[in-house]
């Protein structure tokens, strides 16, 4: 019995659309599904064609439609055009190379790039183009080679773009096809210049000997670009006023990717370019779509000043398009080019800031990333004001990058301490809790620094925090200055600004204010009670009022507070003739150029800041034992002990957190029992070396290495030797990033073998830039008393395209001069013995977290 004929496909689409719920389509697909099987079964071939395009309608709804891949198969084989047209959709759609199935039309789509219907053959390469294998690819390139030769137009457009497939799956192909893409560009056809300018673009992309061999074709393509900007209207190629906008684009991508390194390819060009910038309507998108490529290949080819500037002046007229997108493309172009062209970028400055106005998030990013980018010493003044708008008026999200940005650009390029202090306390006034956390020690370190601003800093921010303890590291910051320059407030020295009359008790009313508040964290309790402690050496007519106010405290069921307490309690009683000389007032600290956050770039004529954002090195320090194990990772017999560069600081509970470093290490060593507060440590490794000079520059005869180049990043060694103890060697790394991304959370560990004393300063950033256009620098101090010969091996870790990457790698190319003619009885003379070494009570203290970011060694 013959089943009667199935539903076309506009009907079932039509059935389909009635159905109210999900569960009902489901029903209808499920019913309609059992038919079509039933009809594969019975293998009808008059509706085999009918069932396979109801399949793929379902297949496109998202339902399986796996068990028609063998029908396909069969329409293939037929002799029919509307089959073979259906089963070759249905191939396209229903299998991939995954499966082997997709094997058996390789024989099919021979016979049929062979036919002698255009449309036939057509549909072939169309399949082939689509989901061809490299096993079908190899087999059938050269039938598609001769297509290629062929004088039909329709055949030779979809022959390139099915040859591009072919060299993608099989590169080695590539040469194949290199005589019949000589005459392609010769062709009047538009749509098969544009399929030619794909595939050469393919083929130089795949290949440098393709890429200078097509580079001679520079004026052919100058020549065919030059005739469609110059031709008149062409209703089969009009775009809007633009004749094929879809070839210039193409073409233009060509020629960057000829132009790109070559001054003959860049010179030939130039020319062209400037025409189409120039000559380009940008009333519509198609019209901006074209001069956005024209600038991104005018930016990436050797061309001249003048024609850099004028893309630059296309991207500053974006910028007051309407189109969010169009403006959001030239900011990002524009900061993608500002290291290259920073005064051409510099003449649309007030449109840029104007952009930090916008409603669109992502507009409003970028424009403020390029306000940063745009910030030297001539218009810092004019910048931070409208920054410091911004700063104001934003999004949560945007004020802790924005101020890390201002405290960076003002570090760099303040005109006065004065200027930089008020600045750095505006943000603090203004972001509040947003600033992120090494804001508060770096500004307390400029205080510090700044001793003619001493008076005049702690007397703006005791008027800072009157009344207003919501802003917690403006409080900390004034907690901090409050104690250790109170007598400065007291004594009314203020000459920049007229002076306030505070007395004493008012400066301890402040305090104890902020220890009860509510908004207080606990962070910011502690600086307010390490500061009324310090106030005992200042202040004269209220020693007794602090010791009660101390006392109190050390029943505080905050442990962190009550530790403080009980400690400044003990100097009161037992130590209090060393009280004077542990709360006096903290040294000017010098600022290693080498660690500074952030990196001068020299682009253009111009010093530009590359805004990198810092964060404080780990704190946590290890206890002796635990650095020997660590500093054994390569091995050997004949290791000694090894002199610790810091004393724990830490109980011994909690140093297993500390053990294995570098990740693979298998370490059982006990825990070692921190040491009493007075007992003396050993000292650190550099420890008794005179005042003068300690490094010569880097030496000659001492070359750089390379220690480690992998996926973008790249890690450079650099070499110095002490002035007055050769055993000491001074590595400086430079790690560089040339990716389109940046690398964040860098961190570099590094491990040498026990006959070694090794310390592992403090970094310079923890971001490194893009394209190379900064540099994260690190020092590494080894002591090497046995001569022996250098060796280290390590460890990598960072962020980079949202994924977490680690690497461990072993150096062991130091060149000999690194290591040679070490005297030991001079690095055994400057290290002091270990009863000479006493830890300040201000080192320990959790107060000066900011003071062990300076002297934070690591021994691994």
């Amino acid at each position: 019995m013959r089943m009667p004929a199935p539903i076309r496909l506009r009907e079932l689409i039509r059935t389909i659309r009635t159905a109210r719920t999900q569960a009902e389509e489901r029903e209808m697909i499920q019913k309609e599904c059992a038919a079509i099987r039933s009809s594969f079964r019975e293998e009808d071939n008059t509706y085999r064609c009918r069932n396979v395009a109801k399949l793929l309608y379902m297949h496109m709804l998202g339902y399986p439609a796996h068990f028609g891949q063998l029908e396909c198969l069969k329409l293939i084989a037929s002799q029919k055009f509307t089959d073979k047209r259906i089963g070759y959709l249905g191939a396209m759609l229903l299998l991939d190379e995954r499966q082997d199935v997709h094997l058996l039309m390789t024989n099919c789509i021979k016979n049929d790039l062979n036919h002698s219907t255009q449309y036939v053959q057509g549909l072939a390469l169309c399949t082939l183009g689509c989901m061809g294998s490299s096993e079908m690819c190899r087999d059938l390139a050269g039938e598609v080679e001769k297509l290629l030769k062929t004088s039909n137009s329709y055949l030779r457009k979809k022959a390139a773009l099915c040859a591009v497939h072919v060299i993608r799956k099989v590169p080695e192909l590539m040469e194949m096809f290199l005589p019949a893409t000589k005459n392609l560009l010769n062709e009047k056809n538009h749509g098969v210049l544009h399929t030619s300018v794909v595939l050469l673009t393919e083929m130089c992309e795949r290949s440098p000997d393709m890429l200078a061999h097509f580079r001679k074709l520079v004026p052919q393509l100058v020549r065919i670009l030059k005739n469609l900007i110059m031709s008149g209207y062409s209703p089969e190629h009009d775009v809007s006023g633009i004749s094929d906008p879809f070839l210039q684009v193409r073409i233009l991508r060509l020629l960057r990717i000829l132009g790109r390194n070559d001054d003959d390819s860049s010179e030939a060009m130039n020319d062209i370019l400037a025409q189409v910038a120039t000559n380009t309507e940008t009333s519509k998108n198609v019209g901006n779509a074209i001069l956005y490529e024209t600038v991104l290949t005018i930016m990436d080819i050797k061309s001249e000043s003048g024609l850099r500037v004028l893309a630059i002046n296309i991207l500053g007229r974006f910028l007051l398009n309407n189109d969010k997108n169009i403006r959001y493309v030239a900011l990002t172009s524009l900061l993608k080019t500002v290291q290259t062209d920073h005064n051409a970028v510099q003449r649309h400055r007030s449109t840029i800031v104007d952009c930090l106005k916008d409603l669109d998030v992502s507009i409003k990013r970028r424009a403020m990333e390029l306000s940063f980018a745009l910030v030297n010493g001539n218009n810092v003044r004019g910048m931070m004001k409208e920054l410091l708008y911004f700063l104001d008026s934003c999004e949560p999200e945007f004020k802790a990058d924005c101020a890390s940005g201002i405290f960076l650009a003002a570090e760099k390029y303040a005109p006065s301490k004065r200027w930089h202090i008020d600045t750095i306390m505006r943000v603090l006034t203004t972001a509040g809790s947003y600033v992120r956390d090494d804001a508060v020690p770096n500004l307390i370190q400029l205080i510090t620094n700044s001793v003619e601003m001493h008076a005049y800093t702690v007397q703006r921010l005791y008027k800072a925090i009157l009344g207003d303890y919501s802003q917690q590291p403006l409080v900390q910051v004034a907690s901090w200055c409050i104690g250790e320059y109170g007598d400065l407030l007291v004594s009314g020295q203020c000459e920049e600004e007229e002076p306030i009359q505070v007395t004493e008790d008012e400066v301890l009313d402040i305090l104890e204010s902020i220890l009860i508040s509510n908004m207080s964290a606990s962070v910011t309790r502690g600086y307010a009670l390490t500061a009324i402690m310090k106030l005992s050496t200042r202040f004269t007519c209220t020693v007794n009022r602090i010791k009660k106010v101390v006392s109190i405290y050390g029943s505080s069921i905050d442990v962190e507070l009550q530790q403080r307490a009980v400690e400044y309690n003990a100097l009161f009683k037992k130590y209090d003739h060393m009280r004077p000389a542990l709360l006096e007032r903290m040294p000017v600290m010098e600022k290693v150029t080498t660690n500074g956050p952030t990196e001068v770039v020299q682009t253009n004529g111009e010093t530009e800041p590359a805004v990198l954002e810092t964060k404080p090195p780990p704190s946590g320090l290890q206890p002796g034992s635990q650095a020997n194990d660590l500093l054994d990772l390569l091995g050997g017999s004949d290791i000694t002990p090894v002199i610790p560069t810091v004393p724990t600081s830490k109980p011994a509970s909690a140093g297993g957190e500390l053990l294995d470093l570098l990740g693979d290490l298998n370490l059982t060593g006990s825990p070692v029992p921190a040491p009493a507060p007075q007992i003396s440590q050993p000292p650190f490794l550099l420890d008794g070396l005179p005042s003068q000079p300690l490094f010569n520059d880097i030496a000659a005869g001492i070359p750089s290495i390379t220690a480690y180049n992998k996926n973008g990043l790249k890690i450079d060694f650099t070499f110095e030797r002490s002035n007055t103890n050769p055993s000491v060697t001074v590595i400086t790394i430079q790690a560089s990033n040339s990716t389109e991304l940046d690398m964040t959370d860098f961190v570099f560990q590094a491990a040498v073998p026990k006959t070694f004393q090794l310390q592992l300063l403090s970094p310079s950033s923890s971001v490194i830039p893009a394209f190379n256009s900064g540099t994260i620098t690190q020092v590494i101090k080894i002591l090497n008393p046995q001569k022996q010969q250098l060796r280290m091996r390590i460890k990598l870790t960072y962020n980079h395209k949202g994924s977490a990457m680690q690497d461990l790698a072993e150096v062991n190319n130091f060149p000999p001069q690194s290591w040679h003619g070490c005297n030991h009885a001079d690095s055994q003379s400057s290290v002091a013995s270990p009863e000479s070494v006493v830890m300040s009570e201000r080192c320990r203290d959790p107060r000066n977290s900011w003071f062990s970011t300076m002297v934070n060694f690591k021994a691994f």
